[in-house]
C-alpha cells in the first residue's frame, strides 16, 4: 500500500453537491479536495428546474446572477389530463387534490376544464379567468446541468478537483480517528473530514452503515430540443398526463427546450439506456397518443442529450431514524437523500446541503483557530460541526422526502386505496404543495 496523502477535508464526488460544497468552503476560506471518478466534469440528466429555495442557495454561493442570465423565468405550470382522469378527479376530489404529477390542483367551484388546442393543454377556468398554477413561491427557472456544474467548478481554485479517482473503500484510522480512503489505483488518502457526495451508490454511505437507496418502479427519459430560429412556447412548465405516462416541457431560453417522459420502468429500459437512438424511438412509442407538437418536439430532439434513468430514493423513515454522520464522516446530496423528481427539489436540496455544511464547518474551524488546541480537540470540533449539520438538515429532508415519496407512489400504483391514502396524507401535511420552495437555508 502506498504512503497515505493527508488532507483536512476531502469530498468524494464531483457532481452538483460535491462541487457546491467545495465552493461553499472556498467562500469561507477553507480548502478541500474533491475526488471525482470520471475523467471530466459530469452532468447527467440534461437539465433541472430550480425553484426559489435553490436560487437563494445559489445566491449565497455567489452564482445566482451568473446562472440567471441565460434562463427564462417560469411563470407557472399547466396540466393536461385525459378526459376520463379529469372527470374522475372532479367527481372524487373537489378541493386541493394532487393528481400525481407533483402539484396540487385547487378545484374550488366554479370551474371548468378548458382545452387549449394550440399546445394540447387543458387549464382551469374559474368563471372567465384562466389561471396559471404556481410552480414555486418565488422564482423558478430551468437550467442546463452542465451550465451549473461548470459555473461551480469555474470558481474553485486550480487543483481542487482531482479526476479519475474512484474510492473503493473507507476505513477508520484507530490512532488519529481520520478516515482512510483507498482508491482503485492503490493510492491512499487520509482525511480529517470526509464528505460523501458520491450519489446513490455512495462508497461513503456504506461506511456509515445507512440503508442503501431503493429503486422506484418509475423511470424517465430526458432530453433537449433546440430551436435555432426561436420557439413560440409560453414560459410555462407544461405537463401532459395520460394514464401512467407524464410528458413535461419547459423552456430553458428562447432557443432551447427541456422535456421529459416519465413512465413505469420496464426491463427494456435497461437495454436501451446506452443507445440514444433506441431511447428516442422508445419515447416516441410511449407518447404516440399525445399531441402532435409534443411528438414533433421529441422527433427533433438533440440525440446526444438523451438519457434514460430509473428513479432511486431514500425512504423517509431511513432519514428519520438513520445517522447522518459517524465521527468526522458525513454524506450530502443524493448520497443522503436521493428522491424521485416529482417535487423537483433534488438539485436544490443538494445546494442547500452545501451551504449548511460549509457554514457549520466554518464556525467550528474558526473556534479552533482562535484557540491553540490539540488534534484530538480539533477532531471533536469537526464532529460537532457534522452533528450540527445533521440537526439542521434532518427535518427539512424528511419533509421533502416524504412529499416526493407520496407523489411517486401515487403515480406508479394501480391501487385506488393506496392513491386515496397518499392523497389524504398530502392533503393533511402538504396542503400547499409548493411551500417547500419558501425555504431559506441561510447565509454562509
Amino acid at each position: 500500500m502506498n504512503e497515505a496523502e493527508e488532507r483536512d477535508i476531502v469530498i468524494v464526488g464531483g457532481g452538483i453537491c460535491g462541487l457546491a460544497t467545495a465552493l461553499a468552503l472556498h467562500r469561507k476560506g477553507i480548502r478541500s479536495l474533491v475526488l471525482e471518478r470520471s475523467e471530466g466534469l459530469r452532468a447527467t440528466g440534461a437539465a433541472l428546474t430550480i425553484r426559489a429555495n435553490g436560487w437563494r442557495a445559489l445566491d449565497h454561493l455567489g452564482l445566482g446572477s451568473v446562472l440567471r442570465k441565460d434562463s427564462f423565468h417560469i411563470d407557472g405550470f399547466s396540466l393536461s389530463l385525459s378526459l376520463s382522469l379529469a372527470l374522475n378527479a372532479i367527481i372524487l376530489f373537489m378541493r386541493d387534490i394532487s393528481l400525481g404529477s407533483g402539484f396540487y390542483w385547487n378545484m374550488s367551484p366554479p370551474f371548468t376544464i378548458v382545452p387549449n388546442d394550440r399546445c394540447g393543454i387543458m387549464k382551469v377556468d374559474r368563471g372567465t379567468k384562466l389561471e396559471k398554477l404556481p410552480l414555486s413561491k418565488g422564482e423558478a427557472r430551468c437550467i442546463k446541468r452542465s451550465d451549473l456544474v461548470e459555473a461551480l467548478a469555474k470558481d474553485l481554485p486550480q487543483g481542487t478537483v482531482r479526476f479519475g479517482c474512484h474510492v473503493i473503500s473507507v476505513k477508520l484510522d484507530p490512532v488519529t480517528s481520520s478516515a482512510v480512503l483507498e482508491l482503485h489505483n492503490g493510492f491512499v488518502i487520509k482525511a480529517k473530514v470526509l464528505i460523501g457526495c458520491d450519489g446513490a451508490n455512495s462508497a461513503v454511505l456504506k461506511y456509515l452503515h445507512m440503508n442503501p437507496t431503493k429503486f422506484s418502479a418509475t423511470s424517465a427519459i430526458r432530453g433537449f430540443t433546440s430551436y435555432p430560429e426561436g420557439h413560440e412556447f409560453e414560459n410555462l412548465f407544461i405537463i401532459a398526463r395520460k394514464e401512467q405516462v407524464l410528458l413535461g416541457r419547459v423552456p430553458v431560453n428562447d432557443t432551447l427546450v427541456y422535456w421529459f417522459v416519465t413512465r413505469l420502468w420496464t426491463s427494456i429500459d435497461s437495454k436501451i439506456s446506452e443507445n440514444q437512438e433506441l431511447i428516442k424511438m422508445s419515447s416516441l412509442e410511449t407518447i404516440k397518443d399525445f399531441p402532435e407538437d409534443m411528438k414533433e418536439m421529441i422527433k427533433n430532439s438533440d440525440r446526444s442529450s438523451l438519457s434514460c434513468l430509473r428513479f432511486r430514493y431514500r425512504a423517509p423513515w431511513d432519514l428519520m431514524l438513520g445517522s447522518f454522520s459517524k465521527g468526522t464522516v458525513t454524506v450530502a446530496g443524493d448520497a443522503l437523500h436521493a428522491m424521485s423528481p416529482f417535487i423537483g427539489q433534488g438539485g436544490s436540496a443538494s445546494l442547500e446541503d452545501a451551504v449548511v455544511l460549509a457554514r457549520c464547518l466554518a464556525q467550528k474551524i474558526l473556534e479552533s483557530d482562535r484557540n491553540t488546541i490539540s488534534d484530538k480537540c480539533a477532531m471533536d470540533k469537526y464532529e460537532e460541526a457534522l452533528n450540527q449539520y445533521g440537526k439542521e438538515r434532518r427535518m427539512r429532508l424528511i419533509k421533502l422526502s416524504t412529499q416526493s415519496y407520496l407523489q411517486n407512489k401515487m403515480f406508479e400504483t394501480s391501487s385506488m386505496f393506496v392513491k386515496l391514502f397518499c392523497i389524504v396524507i398530502l392533503a393533511v401535511f402538504f396542503r400547499d404543495s409548493v411551500a417547500h420552495s419558501q425555504f431559506d437555508c441561510g447565509h454562509l
